[in-house]
């Protein structure tokens, strides 16, 4: 059982991406997933299983709580008690409902930042950040390019105006990871997605001085992409991991991330692969010596 764990995904922390994991007990653990990582692992149960709830006190206070009946997941990765006793939930309606626990008052009081991201098709969309955050966020969103667009002195502010340029322009609020796996298969070039960007980035700029709201500031700052990022959409693989992530047994060879999807090998010297592992969220797997038994390939003879 040690070697037994609930898959919490992948998050970026300012040293990196990490696989987040909890023990069946509920404590937390987080495995290096560095250049060079040696991830081998079979998942044990079909399905997906809760991954508990959060309690909220501040802008740097967050507490874990894990779900007390580690029941499969009902509504996207929380069973339905977790999911009404989770702070998070008021997070994208406090600015329309008003409600929200205290803490998480406290957290959305602190300045906010919104941005337009672009992934590697090209598709771009609108959305906001935490100033403690703010290069984090869109890390771990697999971005290529991006731009900040405004500063909000609060939570509640920034979303108001991340509704407010959804409804005025073509970008979204959310893309999907299969579109972002997608869209590394067949990339725009950096310097395309980076012209992109910066068109839908003047584009709600020049949104905001219309906007009757007070307690933000238009701003025009560039996000860079971290050098994991570069490696991935630098690669050559355009090819995504022939096996289904959540059922079996696996063995990669970790060499970069791009948000949640990663550049792998099968072993030293087999080709290159795409691989989103936020397909592990909320399975349970045994870490060990496992090894990928992938299908034969047929080589064109023309």
């Amino acid at each position: 059982m040690e070697d037994t764990f609930l898959c919490h995904g992948i998050i970026w922390n300012t040293a990196g991406p990490r696989l987040a994991l909890a023990r069946p007990d509920g404590t937390t653990a987080a495995m290096d997933v560095a250049e060079g990582t040696r991830l081998g692992f079979r998942v044990l149960e079909a399905g997906r299983f809760c991954l508990g709830s959060h309690r909220v006190q501040g802008p740097q206070a967050r507490h874990h709580v894990p779900c007390p009946l580690q029941a499969p997941a009902e509504r996207g990765y929380q069973c339905i008690s977790c999911f009404l006793n989770d702070d998070l939930r008021f997070l994208h309606d406090a600015h329309r409902s008003g409600s929200a626990p205290d803490g998480l008052r406290a957290y959305l009081a602190q300045p906010h930042w919104l941005y337009v991201a672009t992934f590697a098709s090209g598709t771009s969309k609108v959305g906001t950040s935490s100033d403690l955050r703010k290069r984090l966020r869109l890390a771990e969103q697999g971005a290529v390019a991006a731009r900040y667009v405004a500063r909000a002195e609060d939570g509640r502010i920034v979303r108001v105006l991340e509704d407010m340029v959804s409804q005025q322009t073509e970008l979204t609020q959310a893309v999907r990871s299969a579109a972002k796996l997608s869209g590394l298969q067949a990339p725009r070039s950096p310097a395309e997605l980076d012209s992109i960007n910066a068109d839908h980035a003047r584009t709600v700029r020049n949104l905001l001085p219309g906007v009757e709201l007070e307690g933000f500031a238009a701003v025009d700052q560039t996000w860079e992409l971290p050098e994991p990022g570069r490696r991935v959409i630098g690669s050559d693989s355009r090819t995504a991991y022939p096996l289904e992530l959540a059922a079996g047994t696996h063995g990669l060879v970790l060499e970069a991330f791009l948000g949640s999807i990663a550049l792998v090998r099968t072993g030293e010297a087999g080709p290159a692969y795409l691989a989103d592992l936020n397909g592990l969220k909320g399975r349970r797997i045994e870490l060990g010596v496992y090894q990928s038994q992938l299908p034969p390939v047929q080589v064109s003879l023309f």
